[in-house]
């Protein structure tokens, strides 16, 4: 049986974020929910709990989901492009064929993380920690790592200020 939050959630952005706006000091609680290929575009999502949470192909364009937890969440092939997931906890997420592209990742916890074949172009990813994270096939072509961009592709090697 779905709780709450995840009945609200599904009853579209515009009423989501009416309720977060006026429910700021409420975590959201959606851990280990099967949102699988859901539109979160836009939504706000910030410091809810998303640990294991099922969000593979899900499109959270746009989505500010800073301070959350999506700790050992599957996001695989869901597209992040443009979302702020500052100081987010993404330990252990499956992130594989991800789209980051232009999303914001400063002081995010990608320890342990699947990142590979993600795409990074012109994400932020400054005082991030991505120990132990696989990057295999990951585009990191124009990211941002502690304040400098990088013009050409790199490997995780190379992001060196990214705590890697």
């Amino acid at each position: 049986m779905e709780n709450d939050h995840i009945l609200l959630l599904r009853r579209g952005s515009e009423a989501w974020n009416a309720w977060r706006t006026g429910n700021a000091s409420l975590r959201p609680e959606l851990h280990g929910a099967n949102l699988s290929g859901v539109n979160l575009s836009g939504f706000l999502l910030r410091g809810a709990d998303l640990g294991e949470v099922n969000l593979g192909r899900a499109n959270l364009a746009g989505a500010i989901i800073d301070g959350a937890d999506l700790s050992r969440a599957d996001l695989s092939g869901a597209n992040l492009s443009g979302a702020n997931l500052a100081k987010a906890i993404l330990n252990h997420a499956n992130f594989s064929r991800a789209n980051f592209s232009g999303a914001h990742l400063n002081a995010a916890d990608l320890q342990g993380t699947n990142l590979s074949l993600a795409n990074f172009t012109g994400a932020i990813l400054s005082d991030a920690d991505l120990t132990g994270a696989r990057l295999s096939g990951a585009l990191l072509r124009g990211q941002t790592s502690a304040g400098r961009s990088s013009p050409r592709p790199t490997s995780a090697r190379r992001t060196s200020e990214a705590h890697i």
